[in-house]
């Protein structure tokens, strides 16, 4: 389908969902051709006047009753379901060829919930090893395939593009890029220089291929591992074919904003999405509008830490837990830091994750000893040798062995928390004081609220030991099944409530 044509058949089926309109066929692979959020209705194409009423009465009731909270917040444009998809091994023996068991997984994960679809660096030929390059497909005419496999279903698709960090070996690599600063990221696979913002040459290169990516593939957008480095000179002393155009400090990142402010108006000029990473739990400090998701959570071995850390980044948050160091109670809690704050982790699945790239013949890999990556890629190979059935690890964060239960409690809390964040709601994050409860809220107690045609108060127990909340209005649980409406709220430690109100 051609790419335009998609973004108009989404547009009507997004308007048409809520109305009746019924889901059609589209050929062999059973996918629905539907926008990314076609099961949400549209606030001003679907609402009825009583639903509007529901919505502004639950919102006056928070605004009256919330006196202190970290932030309000309009939920609009947001797909909460993240996926990182593994389409295969790279670097590789024979390319990856999406084929049926792809179909079926595709399947799988839009009845999960899902519907943004990420790519990470196996969608490339980073190395040049089949006769592609960093910024093309590893095989063009299976990656088209799965572009239309993915969009066919509804889900957008996203892909590695970063706009730093640049294989130091590639025949297109010019050192005055990065302002003579040779220094670089050599782990597993791949040596990258940090290609810098200011660097006009390196622009000019970099811009020009993700306008070819969006063009000529009809993906749905990229997702920029920044690798990014503010230039090495700040006093004002251009080096390589820098021009130090803007003010840089650790306060600003001057020409990284103004790039990353073009990408953005690239990307959402053809109706798609950007994601960013900039490292850990940091963002771009800018105050241009440069991202719609922001990936948090690399190298983070601390679920505490990490949501102490993000926050009150500014929306959308996508966190994912670096499971390759991160040590967890149980799957449960990637949501408990989460949920409250307007975030929900980003799954991984896809193909098998089996390591196999830190194996390669011919390929220059750093010693285990010296290398993370390299270390845990291996580890998760020997793993999967000795257990091919499973359980598997699906991407570069992920643990080993593998995580069986990450996918269905994922989907668990997913369908919990679509249906709080649906477009029009308002969120009011960290509650302070408020007429929601009675008295005050626990120690190691937070809460939030979302308000649409329904109202969600959100508790969070982040202490060890048992707490009790008591709110103003009866509330039904949304996490325990089949529970009954009631003011009293008894919170294990560590334990996350939803709850919607009655009446």
């Amino acid at each position: 389908m051609d790419r335009r044509q998609f973004i108009a058949t989404g547009t009507l089926a997004t308007l048409g969902a809520g109305m009746g309109s019924a889901s059609r066929a589209s050929g062999p692979d059973k996918g629905t051709p539907t926008a990314g959020r076609a099961d949400t209705p549209a606030v001003l194409g679907a609402y009825t006047a009583d639903d509007h009423r529901r919505r502004l009465e639950n919102i006056g009731r928070c605004r009256r009753g919330i006196r202190r909270c970290m932030r309000e917040h309009l939920i609009t444009d947001y797909l909460a379901g993240h996926c990182v998809y593994n389409l295969g091994e790279y670097p590789c023996r024979k390319p990856w060829n999406p084929d049926e068991w792809d179909q079926r997984e595709l399947d799988r994960l839009r009845e999960h919930g899902i519907r943004l679809i990420q790519l990470h660096e196996e969608w490339n030929d980073a190395l040049r090893l089949f006769g592609s390059h960093k910024f093309a497909p590893l095989n063009p005419a299976g990656f088209r395939r799965f572009v239309d496999m993915v969009q066919r279903r509804g889900m957008k698709l996203i892909v590695y593009a970063s706009s730093g960090f640049f294989q130091k070996t590639d025949p297109d690599f010019r050192p005055e890029w990065t302002g003579h600063d040779l220094r670089s990221l050599r782990e597993i696979y791949f040596n990258y220089a940090r290609c810098s913002a200011a660097s006009p040459g390196w622009r000019a290169y970099y811009l020009r291929h993700v306008v070819r990516i969006l063009d000529d593939y009809g993906v749905d957008g990229i997702y920029n591992d920044l690798g990014y480095r503010q230039p090495p000179d700040l006093s004002g002393k251009a080096k390589g074919d820098l021009v130090l155009a803007f003010e840089e400090n650790a306060e600003n990142d001057g020409a990284l904003g103004d790039l990353l402010g073009l990408v953005y108006a690239e990307v959402k000029r053809r109706g798609g999405v950007v994601k960013v990473h900039r490292g850990g739990a940091t963002r771009p400090h800018t105050q241009e509008k440069v991202y719609d998701y922001l990936w948090v959570g690399e190298a983070g071995r601390q679920g505490d830490r990490l949501r102490q850390a993000v926050k009150n980044h500014p929306p959308y948050v996508a966190p994912c837990l670096d499971m390759s160091r991160a040590k967890i109670a149980d799957e449960d809690e990637l949501y408990l830091h989460a949920i409250p704050y307007m975030q929900f982790p980003v799954l991984l699945a896809g193909r098998p994750f089996t390591g196999e790239r830190a194996t390669i013949p011919g390929v220059k890999y750093p010693p285990e000893n010296r290398c993370f990556w390299t270390r845990h890629c291996r580890a998760i190979w020997k793993r999967y040798q000795a257990h091919p059935d499973g359980p598997h690890s699906y991407g570069w964060w992920d643990s080993t062995p593998g995580r069986p239960e990450a996918r269905p409690t994922h989907a668990r809390w997913l369908a919990r928390y679509l249906p709080m964040v649906e477009e029009g709601t308002r969120a009011w994050l960290e509650i302070g004081d408020s007429e929601l409860v009675a008295g005050s809220l626990p120690t190691d107690v937070m809460a939030s609220a979302f308000a649409n045609r329904d109202l969600y108060l959100v508790l969070a127990n982040y202490g060890p030991d048992r707490a009790v909340v008591e709110t103003t209005d009866r509330y039904r649980s949304v996490v325990e099944k089949d529970a009954r409406p009631g003011t009293h709220w008894d919170l294990a430690g560590r334990a996350l409530q939803i709850l919607r109100r009655v009446g």
